[in-house]
């Protein structure tokens, strides 16, 4: 019998604990329903597992649903009305998205069109070792708009490529090694991941979720298509590109600094993989499709009747995939992270769209908006306020999703209540909930991996960490606002 994986006691305790606490204890505000009062603790009960990691985010997510369903909150006393309610969010399409697009990112690895992509770059660039960091961030740029899964990117695909290249100088993970360029190297290796992860709605799994929590709130009236978001991301995305490898560099100097063996190495890593073969080929057009109809090209040149819906896009690239062979039914179903990302999505918009709906998102934005407003220091200043403590607030989260699903709808309607311009608002929190991914050794799942391959201290993480989020902020809140400005979107 396989290993049982049981409910870990003292997060789940916790978890119960604060659920009931709420439910049972706490008086619910006048303007809040109990229905409303009694799905935050719900919500907030599983977030406290998520964090605790009481179980695998997926299995805590069904046990959600069925709590939803059992205690009737979304609809009293209709017990079919509440499981469908329960079960709604599986019906939402950007969780399809998603979980779509995850499986499209499979070829990238099994092909080898994820490593080719990365010592192609190097091969180009990496004389010194600030231009193997500048190829290693172009190869994450490229790769971002079509791995939605910022881990298997930067984790999966990036880490492998940086390892590699660090060991070919004899950069080992340990004290007097690893100031040699491997330091350094991981250290880029990870901050690129949060500003590409901001780039594109498909390069990480919750911005999606983001989107989705947008349009809750404010409708038709703003509609952040995957155009939009690429566009707005792309000036201030290619500042922080720039200055972010420059700023470690500043930091923490490797002791290599001229490279030319490493497009020596890319070259002969590039002729291991042999010449370009066809199911990269197909890949690669596949990918190539996908990003015109995400761009909407096809009705930006032939009229809106040419609109291909993202979700639609995503299905059409993965059946591509599939008649071709380069990806077979097998491979989807062993892509426990695809179907696992559907299962925790499907939970959690659920839960945050009843919580719109009964209203308690509403009573929190206002009463937040309320206390800023008190403070006297208009949009601008209450809006910058937001979003530092949205931010920084990730020192206490090990899961971005949880992050976002716990305080962006809530940070979101408290900043319009403070007069802030709706698209304004919704990039700077939208991109900020990538870029908080920086702060520490648990902030997303690249994290650990990087961390754990022990090239940089905790104390040198953390310090850079916090460095660049500061930097970014500035970078992304000023330039981007500009830039947003200029675009007319605000």
């Amino acid at each position: 019998m396989d290993r049982m994986t049981p409910l870990k006691p003292v997060p789940s305790f916790i978890a119960i604990a604060i659920t009931l606490i709420i439910w049972f204890v706490i008086p619910h505000p006048q303007e809040v329903t109990p229905n409303a009062w009694h799905l935050l603790a719900l919500f907030v009960g599983t977030i406290a597992a998520i964090i605790g990691k009481a179980l695998p985010i997926g299995a805590l997510s069904i046990i959600a649903i069925a709590l939803v369903a059992l205690t009737g909150v979304t609809n009293p006393g209709k017990p079919a009305a509440a499981l469908n309610d329960a079960l709604s969010g599986f019906s939402n399409n950007l969780i399809w998205l998603i979980g779509i697009s995850i499986m499209l990112s499979q070829s990238l690895n099994k092909t080898g069109l994820g490593a080719r992509i990365g010592y192609y770059f190097i091969s180009l660039v990496g004389k010194s070792t600030l231009g193997i960091a500048y190829a290693l961030a172009i190869a994450e740029t490229l790769l971002a708009p079509v791995t939605p899964s910022n881990t298997a990117r930067g984790g999966g695909i990036i880490h492998p490529i940086m390892r590699s290249i660090a060991d070919s100088f004899d950069s080992k993970p340990e004290p007097g090694s690893t100031e040699k360029i491997g330091r350094y190297l991981a250290l880029v290796n990870y901050n690129i991941n949060p500003i590409t992860s901001a780039m594109f709605i498909t390069a990480t799994a919750p911005n999606p979720l983001i989107v989705n929590l947008i349009m809750k709130e404010i409708g038709s009236s703003f509609e952040l298509t995957w155009g939009m978001w690429a566009i707005a991301a792309l000036l201030p995305a290619l500042v922080s590109l720039i200055v972010i490898p420059l700023v470690i560099y500043w930091l923490y100097p490797p002791q290599i600094k001229i490279t030319p063996n490493a497009q020596v190495f890319a070259k002969e890593k590039m002729r291991e993989l042999g010449p370009v073969s066809l199911p990269e080929k197909i890949t690669l057009s596949a990918f190539g499709l996908l990003l015109l109809l995400w761009a909407g090209i096809p009705a930006f040149l032939l009229g809106q009747t040419w609109a291909v819906d993202p979700t639609t896009a995503a299905f059409i690239g993965l059946s591509v995939l599939l008649i071709t062979g380069v990806l077979s039914w097998d491979d989807l179903l062993k892509n426990k992270g695809a179907w696992d990302t559907i299962v925790w999505f499907a939970a959690l918009v659920m839960m945050a769209t009843f919580l719109g709906k009964l209203g308690l998102i509403s009573w929190l934005s206002q009463s937040v908006g309320g206390a800023i407003d008190n403070l006297g220091i208009g949009w601008i200043g209450g809006t910058i306020l937001l979003v530092l403590v949205y931010v920084y607030s990730h020192y206490f989260f090990a899961s971005t999703t949880a992050h976002i699903t716990a305080m962006f709808a809530a940070f979101f309607t408290a900043g319009l209540a403070l007069g802030a311009p709706p698209a304004f608002l919704a990039l700077i929190l939208a991109f900020s909930s990538s870029l908080m991914m920086s702060l520490t050794h648990y902030g997303t799942g690249t994290a650990p991996i990087i961390f754990g391959s022990g090239y940089v201290t905790l104390g040198e993480w953390w310090k850079t960490g916090f460095i660049l989020s500061v930097i970014n902020l500035i970078i992304w809140i000023t330039v981007g606002g500009l830039w947003w400005k200029w675009l007319g979107y605000w």
